[in-house]
C-alpha cells in the first residue's frame, strides 16, 4: 500500500511550484524542467486540477498555470482526495468478498483509528506550509 500516488506525488509537486511562483503563470514546460515530471503525466494532471478548479489555465503564447487558492488553503488532504478518492487503510477482503467480522473485528478497529490520525493528519497540512 502506498500513501501516495504518483499522480499524487507530482500534483504536489506541480502544485508547490505554483504556489512558490505565485506572482506569475508557469508553464507546462516550465513545470516538466524544473521539477523532472514526464510531460503527457504532468498534462494529464493539471486537467484534472483544472477541471476540479484548483488552478486555472490560460492558453495561447505566453500561457500558463495559476493557483485559485491562496496555498495556505489548499490542503495536502484535498490532493490526495482528487487523484486517489478516500483514503483507506483497511480493506478486509476473503477471496475477493467483503470479511463478515468486519463488525466484531478487533484489528479493524484499531486500523480505523490510525486511518482517523493519519486523515486528521494530511488534513492539517497545507501547500503554504510544505513550499516554507
Amino acid at each position: 500500500m502506498k500513501l501516495l500516488t504518483r499522480n499524487t506525488d507530482y500534483a504536489v509537486r506541480a502544485v508547490c511550484y505554483m504556489a512558490a511562483n505565485r506572482d506569475r503563470m508557469v508553464s507546462v514546460t516550465e513545470i516538466v524542467k524544473n521539477l523532472k515530471i514526464p510531460g503527457p503525466f504532468l498534462r494529464k494532471i493539471l486537467q484534472i486540477l483544472s477541471k476540479k478548479r484548483m488552478i486555472k489555465s490560460y492558453k495561447g503564447i505566453g500561457g500558463g498555470f495559476v493557483l485559485v487558492k491562496a496555498p495556505n488553503q489548499i490542503r495536502l488532504v484535498e490532493l490526495i482526495s482528487i487523484f486517489q478518492g478516500a483514503l483507506n487503510l483497511n480493506e478486509c477482503v476473503f477471496k475477493k468478498m467483503l470479511c463478515p467480522n468486519m463488525k466484531k473485528c478487533p484489528l479493524k478497529k484499531k486500523i480505523d483509528k490510525i486511518e482517523k490520525y493519519v486523515v486528521s493528519q494530511l488534513s492539517s497540512i497545507t501547500i503554504g506550509q510544505l513550499i516554507k
